[in-house]
């Protein structure tokens, strides 16, 4: 398998990473997801302030194949919006770690438990292959 995993990010089975600073977290979609979507033509963020529960729809993600939701790994406020992604998507293709879609403020830390580390996210990629 030729997917890139990161070991330092926690990973949702709809295929979104988070990274964890603190209280702050980043949040984009994974290698697995962007090679599945194929090539990446728009993208939809919400508004800084707005806030979301643990698997709420956050964004939309459409490619030349398909469109989804994007969906929050954890409860929490957006903080930061990546502009940039809105104007190149495609960026995504190219270094989907490096290009993470909203920044937040995790309500409850105790829902990270409940995400995959890059071993357990490692297997569930294989399963679907």
């Amino acid at each position: 398998m030729s997917t890139k995993i990161l070991p330092d990010l926690l990973y949702t089975d709809d295929d979104e990473w988070i990274r964890v600073e603190g209280n702050e977290a980043y949040v984009g979609i994974s290698d697995y997801a962007q090679d599945s979507l194929s090539d990446i033509v728009y993208l939809e963020f919400p508004s800084v302030g707005d806030s979301f529960e643990q698997g709420d729809t956050f964004g939309v993600v459409e490619s030349v194949k398909a469109a989804g939701d994007l969906m929050m790994p954890v409860g929490g406020e957006i903080i930061e919006v990546n502009e940039g992604l809105l104007d190149t998507p495609e960026a995504v293709n190219e270094k989907p770690y490096d290009s993470w879609m909203v920044k937040i403020t995790i309500s409850d830390s105790v829902e990270l438990e409940g995400l995959m580390d890059s071993e357990a996210y490692t297997a569930y990629c294989e399963e679907r292959e």
